[in-house]
Order: structure tokens, then sequence, then C-alpha cells
């Protein structure tokens, strides 16, 4: 991937794929669907029943098995996901298959196809499954199966660098090998709808979740990478305690023109100190993470779900300051599945 132009023949390929997984929506979901393979990013390295791993592929032989698609081992979905699991089996009577995958955008895809229950989206790429708009994967193909359950956090948008690299705003992407993200993934659609925006063309494209890019930083093989998810973000984490590194503001007169283009996007900012070494607050945008489910999960099956989750988000650890019955309804950008809207009385 050598440029911009480029990326665009990855992205539309990934959307032909996309529409083609798509074309089996036609009601062949249900309660325990088998799982297969998504802001969030993923490195793609292994599928997850909860604790020790599964590849995903034996979810769903009765109705009290589901299958949960998450996102990048080195984001947010996963371990909030997992955390979701052992509430859900210590609450009902389901079991959940917790998947690692490329987050967003493959997530729809298994929503539609029936092979995930349940998934983690982001809320504007739900909106564009939906309506059949915003990306090739979804041109003039509406998702019209997928629908919400909750909304949980804002997921920032981090486009993280090495201090050493001379690049301290947006403006010095130009030229640079940049880690947009997995392919498909949530993160990679923020990062190009971020670059287009604030006229960035001309930038050589890796496409790799969060852990990966991480290690390409901590080599030299790019300059920069967009991370999307709630802080802190693990692999940053990581990559902060044996690394000098810079988070690139998204700011002023840019963060105003991301936000012109793109209405989903809210300002945001990330604490000095949430990252070793990065002390000041750093100004950026963000998205909503979401729970998204497909309508033919039954409607007995998303309620006893989601209230196993909002009545006990006391035993969550992740995200906790941002994940409340009362705010599950904000910035909730598609139709809400009748089981979630009658455990939220919407």
């Amino acid at each position: 991937m050598s440029s911009h132009r480029t990326r665009r023949r990855f992205l539309e390929a990934t959307g032909v794929a996309g529409v083609a997984a798509l074309a089996g929506c036609s009601g062949n979901g249900g309660d325990g669907g088998d799982g297969s393979d998504g802001s969030d990013g993923s490195d793609g390295s292994d599928g997850s029943d909860g604790s020790d791993g599964s590849d995903g592929s034996d979810g769903g032989d009765s109705g009290s098995r589901l299958s949960w698609h998450a996102g990048g081992t080195g984001g947010t979905y996963y371990p909030l996901s997992n955390e979701f699991k052992t509430i859900v089996e210590a609450n009902t009577d389901f079991s959940l298959n917790v998947q690692s995958t490329g987050a967003s955008v493959e997530n729809v895809g298994s929503l539609a196809d029936g092979s995930a229950d349940f998934a983690l989206i982001q809320n504007d790429i739900a909106s564009f499954a939906k309506n059949g708009t915003g990306i090739d994967a979804f041109q003039d193909n509406a998702i019209e199966n997928l629908q919400g359950v909750a909304t949980l956090y804002p997921e920032t948008i981090t486009l993280v660098t090495l201090a050493g690299n001379d690049i301290s705003s947006v403006d010095d992407l130009s030229g640079a090998t940049i880690n947009t993200g997995d392919l498909g993934s949530g993160t990679q659609v923020n990062a190009v709808q971020i670059l287009e925006s604030l006229g960035i063309s001309d930038y050589n494209e890796q496409n790799a979740g969060f852990s990966q890019a991480s290690e390409q930083l901590a080599n030299g093989d790019i300059d920069a990478a967009f991370v999307v998810g709630g802080w802190p973000v693990g692999a940053i984490e990581d990559l902060a305690n044996t690394n000098d590194l810079e988070i690139v503001p998204i700011a002023g007169d840019n963060r105003e023109a991301v936000k012109e283009d793109a209405s989903w996007f809210a300002d945001d900012t990330i604490p000095g100190g949430t990252y070793s070494g990065v002390e000041d607050d750093v100004d950026t945008v963000a998205v909503q993470a979401m729970i998204a489910t497909n309508s033919e999960v039954s409607a007995d099956t998303v309620e006893t779900v989601t209230a196993a989750i909002f009545d006990n988000l006391g035993e969550l650890t992740i995200k906790t300051d941002f994940i409340t019955a009362d705010s599950a309804q904000d910035g909730m950008s598609i139709e809400l599945h009748e089981g979630a809207a009658s455990y939220f009385d919407a």
C-alpha cells in the first residue's frame, strides 16, 4: 500500500467482500448463531471464548450459546466484552463465545449474516450500515436487520507517534507512513475521514491492528498510527512504557473541519498523564462505542442479556465512568431492538 489511491482500492475490495457476506442476511440468524471471526482494530492473532481462546467455530448449537464479536486484543472492545461475558454467564442461563475480530465493519457483516448475535461497533459505522451509505462496504447495501442495544462510552481518536519523528501536528503527516488501522475496521474509516477532511492525501498507508501498529512504531517502520478506542488503550500504554511517544492533537481549526465534514465526531480530550510521558491534555475527537444485535435474535434474549449487563454494572472494571443505564441511548444512531427497548422503556 503505497498511496492513498492504493488504499482506496483495498477499501473497495473490502467493500466487495463485505457485500458478499451481507448478501446472506435473509433471516437465517438466531439466538444461538455460531460465531465466526471489527474502533476497534485487531492484530488478528486469536479468538477467545472468554478466558483462553477459541476459534469461534462451534458457537450456538442451542439457544443458550450466544456469539459475541469484539475487536482486537490490543484495544478496549475485547477485554470489555470478556467482562460482559462474565456478567452474563453469572446472571443468566446463556453462555457467550467472545471472538477477537477486526472490529466495527467486520462485526456488522457478522451480525448481518447471523454468525454473531451481539457485537461491539462504532455508532458512525452503525449509521452507515443501516442506511446503506458512507463507505463502500455499505453503499446502496443497507443492512436492514442491524439493530441497536446500548451505547457505552466515547471512542477517542488517538493519533500517536514517537517523539523523535518530528510530527507535532496533523499537517506534518504529509509524506509520512501511517498505520490507519485494520482493513475494513472502524479505525480505518475514521482515519481516512480525518485525513481527507484535512487535505492530507500524500501518505503511505499501512493496515494493522493496535498491537502490531505499536510494534511498527517502535521499530521505525511507520511514522504515526491512528488508534480508536476508549483511553487508556493497552497497546499505547505498553508503547509508552518503553518509548518516548507523542499524542498528536486534532484541535482548533482542524478539529472544526473534521466535525463539519462528519457530524458523528464530537470533541474529546485525552487527559494529561493517561500515558507515561504525556503530561499535558491533548484535544482530539471521538465517536461512540455501542452494543448491536440483529433483528433475528429474540426479544427475550436481548432483554435478558441487556438486563444482566446493566443491572450489574458494578461488576465492570473498564470504562466505569461512562457506561450507565441513564446514558445508554445517548448517541444511538440506529433503530433499537425491541428487547433493548423493553429493558430501557424506550
